[in-house]
C-alpha cells in the first residue's frame, strides 16, 4: 500500500522502482520528506521526538486515506534501526499473526526488535485485537496500527491504553501541490493542465495524495495536444465520489455539523453539510428524519410552523422523489436555520420524564378523575371539578397536581418568536391562578 512521496537532497525525486507506478517512485525515503504531517514528523511532533530519542512506543496512526500512514511506519522502522514487518487486517487471520509474532521473537533473541505495522487494524475483531496485548507488553513488537476509523469506536480499550493515538491530517492544497511538483520533476515535464485545471485536480483529490498521483499518472500517460482546461479535465477523468461511510464516523461527523449549523442559525453552512451528505449518497429520508427531530428539539414552539414545514418536506419528497423532491428538503433546512430557536420543549421533556420516573405512582386529584360508575362517584371521583369553560376567562385556576406533589415548572418558554407570546399567556394565567386561589 502506497501513501506519500519524496524528493532527494539534490531536489530530484527518488525513484526506488524506475518502471513502477508513479506513487511508488515518489515514495519518501526520509521522514522529513513526508508532506502534510509536520505536526507529527517535525522536531516538536510526537514522531519527531521519538525518533530523536531513538525510542519508539506503540502507536495508532489515525487518518484519511492517502495521508502517509504506511509510509510513516516504514520510515519509522528505518529511522531507529528496527526490523519492519507488515500485515493487513483485510487479508490476514490468526495464523498469519502467530507467524509474525514467532518470527519477531526469533529476531528479538538475536538482538533485533520488530516494528509490526498492521494496516486497517480496525478490521480485526475484538478477540484478535486482544491477541496483540502480550506481545506489545513484553516488547516482542512495537505495534504501529493504521486506521481510517475513529479508534475510540473500533479498537479495544485495552489496546488503546498501550498505544498512543496519533492523528494524521488530510492533505491541504499546499501539500498536494508539493506532490504535483515532485511528479513533474520525476517525469521531466509539466502537467498538461492550465492553472484552473490544476487547481481543480488538487480539489478533486479531497486530501488524498495517493488518489492525486494516480490521476497524475493517467494524465502523463496520455498524449495531449494542448493543456486541458477544467472542462477537458472533467471529461477525461472520472469524477471522484465524496468519501462518506454511512455507518461510520464520517456519517456522524456530517450530521453533527448539520445540526450544529442549524442550531447556530447559519443557513449557508447548514445547506453545505446537508449537500455533502446527499451528494455522497445519504438517504434523503434519513436527513428528513433529522430535520424533523431538530424542529422539535431546537426550534419547538418558538416557531410551531417548523415542524409543519419538515413534515411537508417529507410528504413532498415522497410525492416527487429525487431529484425534484430534494428542493423541499432544502426549503425545510433553510426554514430551520432561519427560524427563532428554543430548546424549551426539549428541556421540558427531560424534566417531566425525570419527574415521572421519580413519582410515577402518585394518584391524580380525585376531582379530575372520570366517574363512569356509581361506585366511583360515591368515593369522590369527579366531585367539585371546575369546568373551565364555565369560569371567567375560560380559566378556573384549579390545582391539577397529585396531593403529595407540589406544582412543578418543566416548561419555561424562551423570549423568542412565538414563545414570547406563550410566555405572556402563562404569566397572565399565573396571575389569575394566584388571585383565584388566594
Amino acid at each position: 500500500m502506497t501513501d506519500l512521496f519524496a524528493k532527494a537532497d539534490d531536489g530530484s525525486a527518488t525513484m526506488p522502482e524506475a518502471a513502477g507506478p508513479l506513487a511508488d517512485r515518489l515514495r519518501p525515503q526520509r521522514l522529513e520528506d513526508v508532506v502534510g504531517q509536520e505536526h507529527l514528523t517535525g522536531p516538536e511532533g510526537a514522531i519527531g521526538r521519538m525518533v530523536a530519542a531513538g525510542r519508539l512506543s506503540s502507536m495508532i496512526l489515525w487518518g484519511p486515506p492517502g495521508t502517509g500512514k504506511t509510509t510513516i511506519a516504514r520510515l519509522l522502522a528505518a529511522s531507529v534501526g528496527l526490523r519492519f514487518a507488515a500485515v493487513s487486517a483485510v487479508f490476514s487471520g490468526v495464523a498469519d499473526l502467530k507467524k509474525m509474532f514467532s518470527a519477531a521473537r526469533d529476531h528479538a533473541r538475536l538482538g533485533t526488535r520488530t516494528l509490526l505495522f498492521v494496516d486497517e487494524i480496525h478490521r480485526f475483531n475484538r478477540a484478535q485485537q486482544d491477541g496483540f496485548l502480550p506481545y506489545v507488553e513484553d516488547g516482542t513488537v512495537i505495534l504501529v496500527g493504521a486506521t481510517t476509523e475513529n479508534p475510540s469506536f473500533e479498537l479495544n480499550a485495552a489496546l488503546l491504553s498501550r498505544a498512543q493515538v496519533l492523528i494524521l491530517h488530510r492533505l491541504g492544497a499546499a501539500a498536494l501541490e508539493q506532490l504535483l511538483a515532485r511528479a513533474e520533476t520525476v517525469e521531466g515535464r509539466p502537467l498538461p493542465l492550465d492553472a484552473d485545471a490544476r487547481a481543480a485536480l488538487v480539489a478533486s483529490a479531497d486530501g488524498d495524495g495517493r488518489f492525486l498521483l494516480n490521476q497524475v499518472e493517467t494524465l502523463f500517460a496520455i498524449d495531449l495536444p494542448a493543456p486541458l482546461d477544467p472542462a477537458g479535465l472533467s471529461a477525461l477523468l472520472h469524477r471522484r465520489l465524496a468519501v462518506y461511510d454511512k455507518d461510520r464516523e464520517g456519517h456522524y461527523n456530517l450530521i453533527s455539523a448539520l445540526h450544529k449549523a442549524l442550531r447556530g442559525s447559519e443557513p449557508q453552512a447548514a445547506l453545505y453539510y446537508m449537500a455533502r451528505m446527499l451528494v455522497a449518497g445519504e438517504q434523503p429520508l434519513y436527513v428528513l428524519r433529522r430535520l424533523v427531530r431538530f424542529a422539535s428539539e431546537d426550534v419547538g414552539l418558538a416557531d410551531p410552523q417548523a415542524l409543519v414545514q419538515c413534515l411537508a418536506a417529507k410528504d413532498a419528497f415522497d410525492f416527487l422523489g429525487s431529484p425534484e423532491g430534494e428542493l423541499a428538503i432544502v426549503q425545510a433546512c433553510l426554514y430551520l436555520a432561519t427560524a427563532p430557536k428554543s430548546n424549551a420543549a426539549y428541556a421540558a421533556q427531560k424534566a417531566a420524564w425525570r419527574a415521572a420516573r421519580e413519582t410515577g405512582s402518585l394518584t391524580p386529584p380525585a376531582k379530575i378523575l372520570n366517574a363512569p360508575t356509581k361506585l366511583m362517584k360515591d368515593i369522590g371521583y369527579g366531585k367539585d371539578y371546575a369546568y373551565d369553560h364555565q369560569a371567567p376567562d375560560a380559566f378556573s385556576g384549579d390545582d391539577y397536581w397529585p396531593e403529595e406533589m407540589s406544582p412543578q415548572t418543566f416548561y419555561t418558554p424562551s423570549p423568542r418568536g412565538f414563545e414570547a407570546k406563550i410566555a405572556e399567556r402563562l404569566a397572565y394565567w399565573d396571575k389569575l391562578r394566584a388571585e383565584r386561589r388566594g
